[in-house]
């Protein structure tokens, strides 16, 4: 079976991942990485709080959580990125620039893997599987097989630590 324009699209974004990590190194992506994470969870925690101190500027509720959940998410990203930049002007210090980026491009290419993986999840709950692109391809199948062993181990997990705190198990969780 021959590679179609999907089978390259995938190869090209993980190679692109790579090559992103390859130039900017293992450390600045991983802390680039937990950067967008933090973020994230200081907006989703915080953001509710900080939305109460908004209510003389802005009327509307659901405008005032998301203005700030975004000033909670940029800043927290800043933030991030300072942190990240420090530390990269440390490796290039130590002179472990080559190893850095060698990891840096082990971790895009796994990232751009992950990425695939979970962009083939989601498009397998829509109906995509008959298409003739979806049934052409070469790689699809096989990253459906990662997916579906990715979501069955992933509910595994949510289903041991739901039921240890006496949450409902997997019956409950849509997927």
């Amino acid at each position: 079976m021959s590679f179609t324009w999907v089978d390259w699209s995938i190869i090209a974004l993980i190679a692109i991942s790579g090559l992103i990590s390859l130039t900017r190194g293992f450390v600045r992506e991983a802390l680039s990485l937990f950067g967008w994470l933090g973020a994230s969870v200081v907006a989703w925690l915080y953001g509710g709080a900080l939305a109460g101190h908004l209510a003389p500027y802005i009327e509307l509720p659901s405008a005032r959580v998301i203005a700030a959940g975004a000033i909670l998410f940029v800043v927290t990203l800043m933030i991030g990125a300072l942190v990240t930049h420090l530390f990269g002007l440390l490796v290039q210090a130590t002179g472990l620039t080559g190893t850095d980026r060698l990891l840096g491009m082990v971790f895009g290419v796994a990232r751009g893997v992950l990425l695939v993986v979970i962009v083939v999840g989601l498009l397998s709950l829509a109906p995509v599987q008959q298409d003739p692109w979806w049934q052409q391809s070469a790689l699809l199948p096989e990253f459906l097989m990662i997916a579906d062993w990715s979501k069955d181990l992933v509910l595994g997990l949510f289903q041991q630590s739901s039921s240890a705190v006496g949450l409902p198990g997997r019956a409950a969780f849509p997927l």
